[in-house]
């Protein structure tokens, strides 16, 4: 499981491997490849650089938003475009349990540039409600607006949600926050598949904290995240993702529409 324990979510994760993150986060950003299949090298985890797209991605903090993170960061989340312009995408076992959320789009250094948002509503699909299906790990929760304006608002749109894709087509990014750390690491690689409802991909040091982590293909569509089989992973440097089917399309219809 690569979700945080802080209060009353359920943790099996193992240890971060500190020592090989600090290695990796020291190689400069510009050696990532593009999730299109630009230049090399694939499988090189970084720090991720403060750009229109990773700040589409943030981290889910317990607590409401006027607590500003004072319940601590324990999953990571991505916004996705919807018509109330409210919507993000986690796993589902960061959002199965009771308590107050908050979610801090472009999280870095410990500051909020867009500000804290209360989670309104959350959607957990019947497979995961019922029996904490491995395949039905996905979940949307809808944010409450700030001042006026809703989330894409503040960060400037949200990636495409996209189901049914075949695994691999493109190589993925993979954008997270390890609970370790209050920067986003960020890695890309060709995702292959585990099973025929389980992709995974491999990228290092994406350690506990990071369930939830948007993959973002070539199209800047978001094809998975970290969750799914063994809840995302046992090892820091393998991650799963269930893949999207006809159950997580309906699911992002319906929470689209609540938004």
């Amino acid at each position: 499981m690569k979700s945080i324990r802080i209060t009353r979510l359920p943790e099996t994760r193992r240890p971060a491997l500190l020592g090989a993150a600090l290695v990796l986060l020291a190689v400069t950003s510009s050696s990532v490849a593009s999730a299109d299949d630009g230049p090399g090298p694939f499988g090189v985890t970084v720090q991720a650089v403060s750009n229109s797209r990773t700040v589409r991605v943030g981290a889910l903090f317990h607590g409401s938003a006027a607590s500003e993170g004072g319940g601590g960061h324990f999953c990571t989340a991505s916004v996705v475009h919807s018509e109330g312009r409210d919507l993000v995408l986690t796993a589902a076992h960061c959002l199965d349990a009771e308590g107050t959320l908050s979610f801090a789009p472009g999280y870095r250094d410990g500051k909020a540039p867009y500000g804290f948002w209360d989670v309104r509503s959350v959607f957990l699909p019947d497979g995961w409600k019922q029996d904490q299906d491995e395949d039905s790990d996905v979940a949307f929760a809808v944010l409450a607006g700030r001042g006026g304006e809703e989330v894409e608002d503040a960060v400037g749109g949200g990636n495409a949600f996209a189901a049914h894709r075949t695994t691999g087509a493109t190589a993925v990014t993979v954008t997270g926050y390890p609970g370790s750390l209050d920067t986003p690491i960020t890695c890309t690689d060709k995702p292959t598949a585990h099973s025929r409802t389980q992709q995974r991909v491999e990228c290092p040091a994406f350690a506990g904290g990071t369930s939830g982590s948007p993959w973002v293909n070539g199209d800047g569509a978001v094809v998975g995240v970290i969750g799914g089989h063994q809840q995302g992973g046992d090892t820091d440097d393998v991650s799963y993702s269930a893949v999207f089917g006809s159950e997580a399309e309906e699911l992002y219809h319906v929470a689209a529409l609540a938004g």
